[in-house]
C-alpha cells in the first residue's frame, strides 16, 4: 500500500507524534509512507508550520526515514495552498513532492467548519465553478506534483445543480497537459458527504484522460493512517487501475497496486 499525504502536530490541527503515524502505517502493512505537512504561508497562520518551522519538519522526517529504512520507505513532502501567497521559501526545498490543494477562495475556507454559515450567503453552482476555475490555474502553474482532494469543495455535502463533469472538464484536462498525478484521498469517507475524493463521476474522467492517481488517507491523527486504503484499492483494481504513482525528488515512480 501507498499513502503519501499525510499530516504532523506542526500544522496546528494534528495529534500524534510523526513516529506514531509511521509506527501505525507499519502495523497496517503499507510499503510507502509520505509526509505532506501544510506548508507555511503568509496568512491562514493558524492552521499550519511557521517558515521557522520548516527545517524541524524536514529533520524529524529524515531521521524517521533513516530509522525505519528497513521496515518502510519514508518520504517527504509539503501541501500547499494554491493561493496568492504561495511563498518560494516553500517551492524551493529540496523534498521529494508537493501536493497543490485548494482551501480558499479569495479569503473564505469554505472547507473549515468555522465559515461553514458562508455556505448560506453562496450560490452552490458559483462556488463550484470557482472552485473548479482555482484547481485549474494550479494545474497551469506547473508548480505542483500532485493534485489534494480534486473535489474538496463537496465536503459538507453540497451539490451543484450543474453536471459536476461539465463543472470539472477543464481543470481535469489542464491537469493531464500538466503531467500532474491525482490523488484518491480517504479522508472524505470520514467527513459528511461520505465519500472519497474524487467522486466516481471524477474518478471516471481522471481514468479516461490516463492521468496517474496516487493513494492517501489525509491523517491528521495516527488512527486515520491508512484509512479505507484497502477498500480503496480493491474498488480501484475492479476499475481496471493496477499501478499508482510516487516521487522522490520530485522524480515519478510507479507501484503495483
Amino acid at each position: 500500500m501507498i499513502d503519501l499525504h499525510n499530516h504532523t502536530p506542526l500544522c496546528n490541527h494534528a495529534i500524534g507524534t510523526p513516529e506514531e503515524f509511521i509506527q501505525k502505517a507499519i502495523q497496517k502493512g503499507i510499503k510507502i509512507y509520505g509526509f505532506a505537512d501544510h506548508a507555511p504561508m503568509e496568512f491562514d497562520y493558524e492552521y499550519r508550520m511557521s517558515f521557522e518551522d520548516m527545517s524541524k519538519y524536514e529533520n524529524e522526517i529524515k531521521k524517521l526515514k533513516e530509522k525505519y529504512k528497513d521496515k518502510i520507505e519514508i518520504l517527504l513532502g509539503y501541501e500547499v495552498d494554491f493561493t496568492p501567497f504561495v511563498d518560494k521559501r516553500v517551492l524551493q526545498r529540496e523534498v521529494d513532492y508537493l501536493i497543490g490543494s485548494v482551501h480558499f477562495l479569495d479569503n473564505w475556507g469554505f472547507d473549515n467548519p468555522e465559515f461553514i454559515k458562508e455556505w448560506e450567503r453562496r450560490d452552490v453552482d458559483d462556488v463550484y465553478k470557482e472552485y473548479f476555475n482555482k484547481i485549474e490555474e494550479m494545474a497551469n502553474s506547473r508548480l505542483f506534483n500532485i493534485v489534494g482532494h480534486i473535489d474538496l469543495v463537496k465536503v459538507f455535502g453540497h451539490t451543484p445543480t450543474k453536471n459536476i463533469k461539465d463543472l470539472a472538464k477543464n481543470a481535469i484536462k489542464a491537469i493531464k497537459k500538466a503531467n500532474m498525478v491525482v490523488e484518491i484521498n480517504t479522508s472524505g469517507l470520514r467527513k459528511p458527504v461520505k465519500e472519497t475524493y474524487p467522486s466516481n463521476e471524477l474518478l471516471e474522467m481522471i481514468l479516461n484522460e490516463d492521468i496517474d492517481i496516487t493513494l492517501s488517507s489525509d491523517a491528521h491523527a495516527p488512527e486515520q493512517v491508512g484509512y479505507k486504503l484497502k477498500e480503496t484499492i480493491e474498488k480501484l483494481k475492479k476499475l481496471g487501475v493496477n499501478e499508482a504513482v510516487y516521487f522522490k525528488n520530485k522524480e515519478k515512480f510507479k507501484i503495483k497496486l
